[in-house]
């Protein structure tokens, strides 16, 4: 028996045990436990259900516990009908999200970065307050950016006068590039937070992306859109199984399911 109240959930009278659920909770963080608890169970339900259809195509045997990856997807071959994206509908995304394909933005930057410890409040206050300095410091006169960078930045581009050279985007640590590409050209007048400390920044210069035609992003657009239609078909799939079968001691929606997205 379980010691933290999770049931026992039967499929087809096949039992996952309580202490199975508890077991794979681990794998599945959330708000709460009872949330995890719910994608713990949710999976494992998934998995007999699979399992057992599995075992009556007949390509698993009866002794086998798990349903492994491969014939998982055997099984979604076969049952599974999804309708590939047509030209018109990729059409129709690419209008309606025209802004999503661009060439990534370039941006020339140098900075300053104030290190601290994301866990120590202190030392974090102490590295923005060092940036807020420096920054009004800079904001009457910019010439003296990279002696600054030599006297008081953590980073190694503190030997080019704090200089990066040409950042695109998937280069630098997400919250310091969406800093980089909001920001215009010249001082930027806060200290950007990242996971490493606070960075006085300089923006040189900034190139922004181009739009590119539909010809050079429709397949990527057909992959998409291809893949959104499956992950839905076997959410069905699963819903169905799901309703012909007999589940106690959890409701089963897959639909919802943070598997299927």
């Amino acid at each position: 028996m379980s010691l933290t109240n999770t049931p026992d959930v039967y499929v087809n009278d096949i039992k996952i045990p309580a202490s199975d659920i508890d077991g794979e909770v681990q794998y599945h963080p959330a708000a709460s436990r009872r949330d995890a608890m719910i994608k713990a169970t949710e999976a494992l339900v998934f998995s007999e259900l699979l399992r057992q259809r599995a075992m009556t195509l007949e390509l698993i045997d009866k002794e086998q516990k798990v349903c492994p990856d491969a014939v998982i997807e055997q099984l979604i071959d076969i049952e599974v009908v999804t309708p590939k994206a047509g030209e018109q509908e990729c059409e129709r995304y690419f209008e309606v999200n025209r802004d999503k394909f661009c060439t990534s933005p370039l941006v020339e930057v140098k900075h300053i970065l104030i290190s601290s410890d994301p866990e120590d409040l202190q030392q974090r206050e102490q590295s923005k307050e060092l940036a807020q300095t420096l920054i009004a410091q800079l904001a009457e006169s910019d010439n003296g950016f990279a002696d600054l960078a030599r006297q008081h930045s953590d980073c190694p581009s503190k030997e080019q006068g704090g200089n990066l050279g040409q950042v695109s985007s998937g280069q630098t640590v997400p919250e310091f590039e969406k800093a980089l590409f909001k920001a215009s050209e010249g001082l930027i007048h806060y200290p950007v937070e990242s996971r490493y400390g606070h960075h006085v920044v300089f923006v040189a210069r900034k190139v922004e992306g181009k739009a590119l035609p539909y010809t050079m992003v429709k397949d990527e657009i057909a992959a998409y859109l291809d893949e959104k239609v499956q992950h839905k078909a076997i959410a069905q799939y699963i819903q169905h199984l799901a309703d012909e079968a007999q589940i106690k001691g959890f409701n089963f929606v897959a639909n919802d399911s943070p598997l299927m997205q």
